[in-house]
């Protein structure tokens, strides 16, 4: 797999924004950080569900 530096990042960026446009691509940043922040959430979430759920005996 080819390395990309600094250099053909740029130009991967510029290619994008001609293609989509200023607004759109800041739109779709801005929706990708919520994303993430709210993977981030349901992580932290689930581990404290985790262990009381553990201490629960099964019911058959």
């Amino acid at each position: 797999m080819p390395n990309l530096g600094p250099t053909e990042l740029f130009i991967v960026l510029i290619i994008v924004v001609l293609l989509f446009g200023v607004g759109r691509v800041s739109r779709i940043g801005g929706e990708l950080g919520t994303a993430v922040a709210n993977f981030r959430k349901g992580l932290q979430e689930g581990a404290k569900s985790q262990p009381e759920e553990a201490d629960q005996p099964e019911t058959v």
